[in-house]
């Protein structure tokens, strides 16, 4: 019985392993050695069919093409064959012997593993020279280049650089993706929007090309001497001719999957000439008209005017200063206002305008002078540096105290002639000496409540609206403090500004930096011109704000400051909004 047991269990466990063995799942490469500019496909084969495939992670390679999935079924001699694989191609991202790790899959609720597969990469090896070979017809008839409109700009000299896919006549694409795009990180740069590629008719090295621009962009450059502009690379699907025809004699297309490369460009930057540089030059380089203009030159003391300076044209409109204008001590002067109305395209590059808005409010009565004020720039079309003048502007202020204080920026004056007055006829006409009166009946209002809260009610109000009086002398007569209340208004405005403009680079960031400084100004008594980040980081710690904290603060005005140059998404946006409010949210609290 014994024997039997044994026997019963054996064929049993034979039978079993006889059962799985007929479930296979392999993995299949199309080569274990293959060069950095070769592709790989791995196919992941089974022979019955399963559910939930899991590919593993392709971590030394790119997947440039799949996972594609192929079904086959076939009948040798009365008996049913069943094939199903799923197809990757991959790219390698460089040199060494790497893994195929483990795919698995679940078949009849087993789940089976394939086999890792080492795969060696090396150095770029020569395609074969065959007209035959779908690759090597592939490379001869497509090619991406980088154009670039000029390779000697000056600093902050716009330049367009564009790239365009050249296709020979007899060969297609039918699908491509960027892999690596280039990074600017020596430029200010503006990506031109092409929403459907158009097919041009051009040459390459002299032979006739059709060709399509896949990205254009503005680059103006921060820094003098040799900067790189890294290649664009993509993965591309193209459809080449083979030598089998069909039956009406057509040539077949057959599909090659590569990756191209656009190759890296040099742009030599020169310095901007030193003869003949203006005191007040600033960086605007292009052609610019420069006005000053304000809203009203005649006023009564205590009402506000405003005061704007624009500059207009097309150049770096969005990497310099605006002059700062220099007002009489007597007008009260709020932090600017700065608005950008900037366009950037092809042609022109940057081009609109850019201005600076103050607000003033004259005190006193008297005629003010607004000194003329200087733009330059350096003139491409001349190659010289070009000055630009406002002229003078005077503000009367007609009506308000007068200034008994000396100064020098106010020119007062009183009129001295006094004139009598002439009545003619019974001026006083209008007031009537007869009246009809009767008497009121009823209670007698004389001695009643309402009588005697009506007669005590001014005089209950004289002392608050003495005390009331004396809050808005002191208020009006605050500049220190009316100016640290309007820059923590400018910082909340701006910040929701920020916020509106989540989006959108330049005029995000702009706005983050504005509320920012007006938030210092407003907590340190610190003027824009003295905001060096030295001084800005020693005020936060006299008052007592962390460490922490302080870094933070400097690392987001660090981050507004590279965010012109640089690629940013809208996730790194609102993550720096975030952490601009709650890093002022932090400073409000630890501030003594």
């Amino acid at each position: 019985m014994k024997t039997l047991k044994y026997i019963s269990v054996l064929l049993f466990l034979l039978s079993t392993g006889f059962a799985t063995a007929q479930v296979t799942f392999e993995a299949k490469v199309s080569k274990t050695a293959l060069g950095v500019n070769e592709r790989l496909r791995v196919d992941f084969e089974m022979n019955k069919d399963g559910d939930n495939f899991n590919p593993p992670n392709f971590d030394n390679f790119m997947v440039v093409g799949g996972p594609n999935q192929a079904v086959s079924h076939s009948w040798v001699n009365g008996k049913k064959s069943f094939s199903k694989t799923y197809s990757f191609y991959l790219a390698p991202k460089g040199l060494g012997t790497f893994t195929i790790k483990q795919a698995t899959i679940e078949i009849d609720g087993e789940i089976y593993k394939t086999t890792p597969v080492k795969v060696k990469v090396t150095k770029a090896v020569d395609k074969p020279k065959d007209g035959n070979n779908a690759d090597y017809i592939a490379s001869e008839n497509i090619h991406l280049v980088a154009e670039v409109s000029k390779t000697d700009p000056y600093l902050n000299e716009g330049i367009t650089v564009e790239y365009r896919l050249y296709v020979s006549a007899n060969t297609g694409v039918s699908n491509w993706r960027e892999i690596e795009s280039p990074k600017y990180s020596d430029f200010w740069s503006q990506n031109i929007d092409i929403k459907v590629p158009k097919v041009q008719n051009g040459s390459y090295k002299g032979e006739p090309y059709r060709y399509v621009v896949l990205r254009k962009t503005v680059l103006y450059p921060q820094k003098l001497g040799k900067l790189e502009i890294e290649p664009l690379s993509l993965d591309i699907t193209i459809e080449v001719p083979t030598n089998r025809r069909d039956i009406f004699g057509s040539r077949l297309m057959t599909q090659v999957h590569k990756t191209i490369y656009a190759g890296s460009k040099t742009i030599r930057v020169k310095p901007l000439p030193e003869e003949g540089k203006p005191a007040n030059f600033t960086g605007a380089v292009g052609e610019f008209d420069f006005a000053v203009v304000t809203s009203k030159t005649e006023l009564n003391a205590s009402e506000s005017f405003r005061a704007k300076l624009e500059v207009k044209g097309k150049g770096n409109l969005k990497l310099f200063e605006i002059p700062k204008p220099t007002f009489p001590s007597s007008l009260e002067v709020y932090e600017p206002e700065h608005d950008e109305n900037v366009r950037t395209d092809e042609k022109l590059g940057m081009n609109g305008s850019i201005s600076d808005t103050y607000t003033i409010v004259p005190q006193y009565k008297g005629k003010y002078p607004i000194p003329s004020i200087s733009f330059s720039y350096f003139d491409l079309k001349t190659k010289s540096y070009k000055e630009v003048s406002s002229g003078e502007i005077l503000i009367s202020v007609i009506d308000g105290p007068t200034n008994n204080s000396s100064s020098d920026n106010a020119i007062t004056s009183v009129n001295a002639n006094k004139q009598e007055v002439k009545t003619k006829g019974n001026h006083l006409a209008f007031i009537k000496t007869d009246t009809s009166l009767s008497p009121i009946e009823g209670d007698d209002f004389f001695g009643s409540n309402g009588f005697w809260a009506l007669l005590l009610a001014p005089l209950l109000a004289i002392p608050l609206a003495i005390v009331f009086r004396r809050k808005a002398d002191e208020r009006r007569a605050d500049v220190v403090g009316n100016r640290l209340r309007q820059a923590d208004k400018l910082a909340k405005r701006y910040l929701g500004e920020a916020k509106k403009s989540l989006g959108n680079k330049e005029a995000f960031y702009i706005a983050l930096e504005k509320a920012l400084h007006n938030y210092l100004k407003a907590k340190l008594s610190i003027e824009t011109s003295d905001m060096s980040k030295e001084k800005i980081q020693a005020l936060l710690q006299e008052k007592g704000v962390e460490e922490p904290t302080v870094l933070s603060f400097m690392q987001i005005l660090h981050n507004c400051e590279l965010a012109r140059y640089t690629p940013i998404t809208q996730v790194e946006m609102q993550q720096d909004y975030q952490k601009a409010a709650e890093t002022i949210n932090l400073v409000d609290k630890q501030m003594r």
